[in-house]
């Protein structure tokens, strides 16, 4: 006998715990009891369903015949005829003909008339007039309660699966869902330098590649990475994670800034050296707010909040610009420039700046330059003439 509050209180946690509608366990049963009731009672070629109501417990199980004619189905006295013409001229190709060019090669695909599975049109009809081919005619069966051991054990194997099935399902449709977000987790181990995160229903990795250089993670820390990717894949489901993504330094100022995040404020590039220092480009689409400002936030709150998260990565705010001599310009910040040209065919900008902005223009090791250009997607040619020094940045898609 069912214990059905049980049931139901369990179905109920399963909704609520693991996401998994109640419908989908439901199903999951009746295939199970459909597989207990086919181990002991089933004949070849059946097919079996089952319906449980949950409020009465009643378990109803059903036969399902697909209705059939000449056209969909092979008749034994079909086979029996093409046996005896095997050896026909037709049957070896006529003239040197293809067996190929024959119909009865086509014929030969259709399944064997099974009356387990099959009903004829004719006897279709006499049970319900108007059915046509390939409809389903439902027949009820008896119910057995005595499944037997080995038809359980089949039972809950189904249900076990059918569960499985249902959660992965329920779980990749909710990362899919969250993809490009920023997710909090608990790092659970590190194995050769891979950081593996316990984020609620399933673990994350944060490959090497992907983690900030310089930071180290240590099991139990709780830490926010990116998500970037969603995997389904024969092991499972693959969630890949990324602290060092230029996405993560966007959506993290989306969360410190509420004018990012209803849309006034708008990111428009994002360049990266994870670790070390990005610039970030934004515009503003109300004349009254200022696009810099919101993202520096009161005394630098917004900014340092960012900062902070980054393991104290350098963040320079710079605000975009339509004209590229303009953005250009503000890219290279803080250093001033003098005069800029532009050569629009080969997308390539000579600068001059003072030789006491050189330096500020260059940066060390030559990252403010290249960060501008991987910014604003324009190779740069910085020059000072008061100075012999001169940088030319790659070309950002180098």
């Amino acid at each position: 006998m069912i214990d059905l509050k049980a049931l139901k209180a369990g179905l109920e946690q399963m909704e609520e715990e693991r996401h998994i509608p109640k419908e989908k366990v439901l199903l999951a049963i009746e295939d199970a009891l459909v597989a207990a009731y086919k181990k002991d009672y089933g004949k070849k070629g059946q097919i079996i369903r089952a319906k449980f109501d949950l409020d009465s417990g009643k378990i109803d199980f059903f036969q399902v015949k697909i209705v059939a004619d000449e056209t969909t189905t092979r008749l034994e006295d079909e086979d029996a005829s093409r046996g005896e013409t095997s050896g026909s001229p037709l049957r070896q190709g006529f003239e040197g003909q293809a067996l190929e060019d024959s119909p009865l090669k086509a014929e030969d695909e259709r399944p064997k008339f099974n009356p387990e599975h099959h009903i004829t049109v004719e006897d279709a009809r006499r049970i319900k007039k108007d059915a046509q081919v390939n409809d389903e005619l439902i027949f009820p069966l008896e119910t057995q309660d005595d499944y037997g051991r080995i038809a359980a054990q089949t039972a809950k194997q189904v249900i076990i699966q059918r569960l499985r099935e249902a959660e992965k399902e329920s779980t990749l449709s909710e990362y899919q869902e969250r993809e490009d977000q920023v997710l909090s987790g608990v790092v659970q181990k590190v194995d050769r330098g891979n950081v593996f995160i316990d984020l609620g229903r399933a673990v994350g990795v944060l490959l090497r590649d992907d983690q900030i250089p310089g930071e180290f993670y240590r099991p139990g820390e709780r830490i926010r990475t990116y998500l970037y990717q969603v995997e389904e894949t024969p092991r499972g489901i693959n969630l890949r994670l990324s602290r060092s993504h230029p996405k993560f330094v966007e959506k993290l100022f989306e969360t410190e800034a509420p004018e990012i995040g209803s849309g006034v404020v708008e990111i428009k590039a994002v360049a990266r050296e994870a670790g070390s220092r990005s610039k970030v480009a934004v515009a503003s689409s109300a004349p009254n707010i200022d696009p810099v400002g919101s993202c520096v936030g009161q005394k630098g709150s917004r900014v340092s909040a960012v900062i902070n998260e980054l393991s104290g990565e350098k963040i320079d705010i710079i605000e975009w610009s339509d004209d590229p001599k303009e953005f250009i310009a503000n890219a290279l910040s803080p250093a001033k420039v003098n005069s800029l040209e532009l050569d629009e065919e080969n997308k390539e900008a000579q600068i001059e700046v003072d030789a006491d902005q050189f330096s500020l223009a260059v940066g060390k090791g030559g990252q403010n330059a290249r960060l501008a250009a991987k910014l604003t997607g324009w190779k740069i040619d910085i020059s000072s003439p008061d100075s012999d020094g001169e940088v030319t940045t790659p070309s950002p898609d180098q």
